[in-house]
């Protein structure tokens, strides 16, 4: 099962990075390239323990819904959520966060398996696993500039 981890610090409090990474309206902000938006479940304000969302959005020229549910939540340092339905054939996002001394460290760390069996990993190989990389790290980075243009 791959596993990409990536960390970004951000010059703002940890409360402010947690609730952020967990807004749904921010959410679609940081994922403006691929049309994101919730479409059921919970499509405003902030996710919660329990809490299901579905997400519609295009990746690869082809609109899709992907279904996630918050497992695990222990404010404000970490909540994780995995994948109920969708294009994987599993996920789990974990979202951690540690206080600094001018801001707060905020790592992503998504581990996914491809569907389709064997057709699925040649497809992690030649393309999937960096275009997961580059579509986290570029969420990371937007919700860095929110954070640090709103809250600094």
């Amino acid at each position: 099962m791959p596993v990409i981890k990536y960390k970004t610090y951000i010059k703002a409090p940890i409360t402010i990075c947690f609730d952020l990474a967990r807004n749904v309206e921010i959410h679609t902000k940081t994922t403006a390239k691929t049309n994101e938006k919730a479409v059921a479940g919970v499509k405003s304000g902030l996710l919660n323990l329990g809490d299901s969302i579905t997400w519609e959005a295009t990746h690869f020229g082809i609109k899709q819904r992907l279904t996630a549910k918050i497992i695990e939540m222990n404010m404000p340092f970490r909540f994780v959520d995995v994948m109920v339905k969708g294009a994987f054939h599993s996920f789990t996002h974990t979202h951690e966060f540690v206080e600094c001394d001018t801001g707060t460290m905020m790592t992503d760390i998504f581990e996914y398996k491809a569907p389709l069996g064997v057709v699925g990993l040649f497809a992690d190989k030649l393309f999937l696993e960096k275009y997961m990389r580059s579509f986290i790290s570029a969420r990371a980075d937007e919700l860095k500039k929110i954070a640090e243009t709103n809250h600094v």
